[in-house]
């Protein structure tokens, strides 16, 4: 089996690598913002009530995740205190 080279010098690739650093900086800002652009317009907002329940769903979760953290905490607290304070 042989392996191919790529040929050198061919390609955008090379042609970006040269030139005037200030307007390929200021090139790849350009290519930045529009990428942003280009992913903020897939974005797909939810609907107030999409929004109303996303925010429910989170709030409950957290709240059931401190609870079971409280009692979790409670529990190891009074267990290392019986333990080595003996009651």
């Amino acid at each position: 089996m042989t392996e191919t080279k790529a040929k050198s010098g061919s390609g955008r690739a090379d042609k970006a690598a040269g030139g005037n650093p200030v307007s390929r900086f200021f090139g790849a800002i350009s290519l930045f913002v529009r990428q942003i652009l280009d992913e903020l317009r897939k974005v797909v907002r939810p609907t107030g009530p999409e929004l109303v329940r996303y925010t429910t769903v989170v709030v409950v979760f957290v709240l059931v995740i401190m609870g079971i953290v409280s009692a979790l905490d409670f529990g190891w607290s009074k267990l290392v205190s019986w333990a080595f304070v003996g009651g």
